[in-house]
């Protein structure tokens, strides 16, 4: 597994947008995903929409929610 950053192309509400992050976090969104029954696209978008500030970029955002999951994992 490597840890370089991957970009990607995702399309969030019919606009396609290019996003990048390490490997690491691309595949922890995948199992997120798997877990929740539901496509990475769909998560992607639903985090896109869940974002509290506009402001932060969506990458950021998709580093902090893989966080909060696994956090909230090792609490239980």
């Amino acid at each position: 597994m490597t840890d370089s950053v991957r970009k990607r192309s995702v399309t969030l509400d019919g606009h396609r947008t290019s996003l990048s992050i390490e490997q690491p976090f691309w595949d922890a969104l995948k199992d997120l995903a798997a877990e929740q029954n539901t496509s990475l696209s769909a998560l992607i978008q639903a985090i896109d929409h869940d974002r509290d500030d506009p402001n932060v970029n969506l990458s950021g955002a998709l580093r902090v929610y893989v966080l909060r999951a696994l956090q909230a994992k090792l609490k239980e």
